[in-house]
């Protein structure tokens, strides 16, 4: 047997060295990208808003409803499905207008009601286990950790970074900037809910300005939403007036989606004297009595997302 000398020796522990201490760290990489973007972090349990058992009989609401349309004693809700333009230029989105008459029955609700970071489910799953009747997707909170969070009426991050969306228990809603304003401030208002993505679109009844250097964060992953793509909004035509509109996009001939600009302008053709822009691209759904309405990214395929807005069904 041929001895081994002390410097082949040092040589193959090099070379394992080398070997070894990139693979650890990219090892080390993807367990933070993973850790950061894939596992989730649950903060907070959650008890659902609308899922009880009354101590006394409810009187039951009188309710008409077909599928784009539902009205009750409280709210009524119609859909209507929009197309425009034609080949590449195609835009096909929907636009639910909601008035409630009394109480703003408006809620939020948290993906297997939990707040944290990537606890995701799709939008209709958390609308049925909410018992919803109407829902869009919301802010996909759980995808960054800054931002002011609200939701039922209880503060649950406070990490002011950029513009918000407030909705108050009178029935209104207005945006805001949340390095201008303390998240106490917004609970003594009468905030009920706040939204942290952006950017405001219209605001007292003027559309908002020039959208062509709008950063929402520099998260890993995220795409420009500048250009063409699918959109989720909400505005205000007047207290306990809302509008809800989702555009549907990235699908050849049938919807390019719509630019920020061209999402601002039709809040605001349509009569919006405040709109604020959600999160979008394949996140973009509408929920409506038991079924999506819109075909996100023409895939008819939804993607998990952290929280939605909805009301419920009587």
């Amino acid at each position: 047997m041929i001895p081994i000398s002390n410097h082949h020796k040092r040589n193959k522990t090099k070379i394992i060295a080398s070997i070894a201490i990139p693979l650890l760290i990219i090892a080390i990489i993807l367990y933070g990208l993973a850790n950061r973007y894939l596992f989730e972090h649950v903060e907070v349990i959650v008890t659902p808003q609308n899922i009880t058992t009354p101590a006394e009989p409810v009187k039951q609401s009188t309710v008409q409803a077909d599928d784009w349309n539902y009205e009750d004693d409280n709210e009524t809700i119609h859909i209507k499905k929009v197309t425009t333009g034609s080949g590449s230029d195609m835009i096909t989105y929907y636009v639910a207008d909601v008035t409630f008459k009394t109480t703003t029955n408006l809620l939020t609700a948290f993906a297997k009601n939990a707040f944290g970071t990537n606890i995701i489910e799709n939008t209709s799953t958390i609308a049925a286990n909410n018992n919803a009747v109407f829902a869009i997707n919301g802010d996909y909170y759980g995808f960054r950790n800054d931002g002011v969070i609200i939701r039922s009426g209880t503060l649950y991050r406070d990490e002011p970074v950029r513009d918000g969306l407030a909705l108050l228990s009178n029935g209104t809603m207005k945006s805001y900037n949340e390095e201008n304003i303390t998240s106490s401030t917004l609970l003594a208002e009468g905030t009920t809910n706040t939204f942290s993505f952006g950017p405001t679109l219209v605001t007292n009844g003027a559309v908002a300005g020039d959208f062509s250097s709008v950063t929402i964060d520099k998260n890993f992953g995220n795409r420009s939403i500048q250009n063409a793509n699918p959109r989720t909004g909400i505005g205000m035509i007047s207290p306990n007036h809302f509008l809800f509109i989702v555009v549907d996009g990235r699908a050849s001939n049938y919807s390019r989606g719509m630019t920020l600009t061209e999402f601002a302008n039709l809040f605001h053709e349509l009569g919006a004297i405040e709109a604020y822009n959600l999160d979008g691209g394949g996140s973009s759904t509408m929920y409506f009595m038991g079924r999506v309405v819109n075909n996100p990214l023409g895939k008819s395929n939804e993607r998990g997302v952290s929280d939605i807005i909805y009301i419920p069904n009587s």
